[in-house]
């Protein structure tokens, strides 16, 4: 029987890992520019820190860990002879595998409270797992590159996150739109339409008109039990299609009753406005009335970025604002606001569109030959002083035969190879082969280091 991997994940090789290096450092060198520090949290948490979080649909992707042991030792006898899945699964399983990384962080505020500095910056780049059904783009393990601040209630906050995602897509020259929506406005919209209990069911069915179509949305909030005559009310939003001015000039007039939805214009305009007064270089900014991520913590903005280049509209970065998250673990009114980057989504817009610089300076540029003992020890000290130099180098371990060894750099794309003889450790002069090119030279090494130092 062949090996193989759970499906919806994945094994990465050498060429796709220096890709995802790539990404990561990136977005880890932005998020330190801003001021945002480093922390890493366990990738299981106890259940009841995750379950409740994420609404209905998000706990059904919870994967759940088997407790050690005898696990069936704590399960009523009648909830599994009545095969209650519900009942069943919570008695087997204390732990679970994290869904994100915001509902870990915000137990670590808590549970730290009394040893960091508020407001708090922290960025974190790990795992999650979610039991989704595979598909392209979509997996059961991937990573999140989160940043958030907590404790502060200023919309700085959201304009610098803004920053942050146009700085990072502006260096991975990727395009994209910020679609831009608040909580409150969702809420108004729900209370204007009468409809103000059923606020999660309506942005749930909303935030997936790109998905589905209006007709299918619709569908959905009557299968909900919302009223035709809230739907009546609320379909000229999602018919509706202007600039950001014209949107805020509908939303003004349609929750001109509401005041909290007043107040979510009155958030989202302060953010527009001062962002136009600062130079985003790969980014279109654009409100989005319908979008809701259907995540129950979101309170005030709510972040959703879409790559902008042709048939690549994938959404690959998302987040905003949550008044009471650290509440839910005893810590109430405490703010936050943070973004996430779905790194896994990103480098699949980047390597189909071809958009991943050329990184031989992250693979080996050099490989020694290796003839024999005697010239294996000539050849130490020089491979030792490209390495001090930042040339990645390396020398093939064994004397095998000449094609084996050129089999291998040429496996591995390694641009220079260098063969040391009886010749060249007489002369000083290494034999230096293009492997490129197809030329071979005799160069010394101070040569050598100044010629592929020029050239990274």
């Amino acid at each position: 029987m062949k090996p193989s991997i759970p499906k919806g994940t994945r094994d990465f090789s050498p060429e796709e890992m220096v890709k995802r290096n790539y990404i990561f450092d990136t977005i880890r060198n932005v998020y330190q520019l801003y001021g945002y520090l480093p922390i890493e949290t366990p990738a299981m948490e106890n259940m009841d820190t995750l379950m409740g979080k994420y609404g209905e649909e998000g706990d059904r992707l919870i994967f759940k860990i088997l407790n050690s042991g005898d696990f069936l030792d704590k399960v009523d006898d009648k909830a599994l002879a009545e095969k209650n899945s519900n009942t069943v699964a919570n008695q087997l399983s204390e732990k679970a595998l994290r869904y994100d990384l915001t509902v870990p962080f915000a137990r670590y505020v808590v549970q730290h409270q009394n040893e960091i500095s508020f407001p708090f910056k922290r960025y974190q780049i790990q795992s999650v797992w979610r039991a989704d059904r595979p598909q392209k783009g979509r997996f059961r393990e991937f990573y999140q590159c989160d940043a958030d601040v907590i404790g502060s209630n200023s919309l700085l906050n959201e304009v610098e996150l803004l920053q942050i995602i146009d700085a990072v897509f502006t260096k991975l020259n990727l395009p994209v739109i910020i679609k831009l929506n608040n909580r409150k406005i969702l809420s108004g919209i729900a209370e204007v339409i009468g409809e103000k209990e059923r606020i999660v069911d309506i942005t749930v069915a909303i935030d997936k008109l790109d998905k589905i179509g209006q007709d299918k949305v619709v569908e959905e909030l009557k299968g909900k039990g919302i009223s035709d005559n809230a739907i009546d009310k609320l379909s000229p939003l999602l018919e509706f299609s202007g600039d950001n001015q014209q949107k805020f000039d509908l939303l003004k007039d349609f929750l001109s009753d509401s005041e909290i939805g007043q107040k979510g214009i009155e958030e989202l305009e302060y953010i527009t406005a001062t962002l136009s007064q600062l130079a985003l270089s790969k980014t279109e900014l654009e409100l989005d009335i319908t979008l809701a991520r259907g995540l129950d913590y979101y309170t005030g903005a709510i972040i959703e970025v879409k790559a902008n280049l042709g048939e690549f509209t994938s959404s690959i970065c998302g987040g905003g604002r949550y008044d009471d998250l650290t509440g839910i673990f005893g810590l109430p009114d405490v703010s936050g606001v943070g973004i996430s980057f779905g790194a896994d989504r990103i480098y699949v817009v980047m390597d189909e569109a071809g958009l991943f610089p050329d990184f031989k300076g992250a693979t080996t540029q050099v490989m020694f030959v290796n003839f024999g003992e005697k010239e294996e020890t000539y050849c130490l000290p020089l491979v030792a002083r490209l390495r001090a130099a930042g040339i990645n180098t390396e020398i093939y371990p064994e004397s095998a035969k000449m094609k084996k060894q050129m089999t291998y750099a040429n496996n591995k794309n390694i641009p220079y190879v260098v063969l040391v003889g009886n010749n060249e450790m007489q002369s000083g002069q290494l034999s230096v082969k293009d492997m490129q090119a197809g030329t071979q030279d005799a160069i010394g090494i101070d040569a050598l280091i100044a010629r592929l130092t020029a050239n990274s």
